[in-house]
């Protein structure tokens, strides 16, 4: 499986992502600290929201194969500047989160406009609750 660096705002859905994939319970726990698993490191979201701290993330995306950028359709910040990806040198895919809760398919397309800028090649869409493209996500990584 690729490593893969999981980048975005607090409560966005990286932590309970990562949980899925490694057959976690599914329980709210606050990043504090990076993280290191065998397939993906886990980043607390305020390296992601605070750009003094983008240092931080750089460093850690050498040991990476690809960026995943995780952003909530809850959010309606711009989370990531035009470009963020090009930073690390690594191939970058967006994934859109907790989907289950837009309030309509005009969400799902202003994140995804929003990855794309930041400069994700690929976008997927999850629910963590709901499994819906967990599988199609974990399919790319491998």
């Amino acid at each position: 499986m690729k490593r893969a660096l999981l980048v975005g705002a607090v409560g966005c859905g990286k932590t309970t992502f990562k949980q899925c994939v490694l057959g976690e319970k599914q329980e709210y726990d606050k990043t504090q600290a990076v993280e290191f698993f065998d397939s993906m490191i886990d980043t607390p979201g305020e390296f992601t929201e605070h750009r003094r701290l983008y240092s931080a993330l750089n460093v850690t995306a050498n040991q990476t194969d690809v960026i995943v950028m995780m952003q909530s359709v809850q959010d309606k910040r711009q989370i990531f500047s035009p470009g963020f990806s090009y930073m690390f040198h690594k191939p970058a895919i967006g994934v859109i989160t907790k989907t289950d809760l837009a309030d309509s398919p005009h969400d799902l397309d202003y994140i995804k406009q929003q990855l794309q800028l930041a400069g994700a090649d690929d976008i997927f869409t999850i629910s963590s609750r709901t499994n819906q493209g967990i599988e199609q996500l974990i399919n790319y990584l491998e």
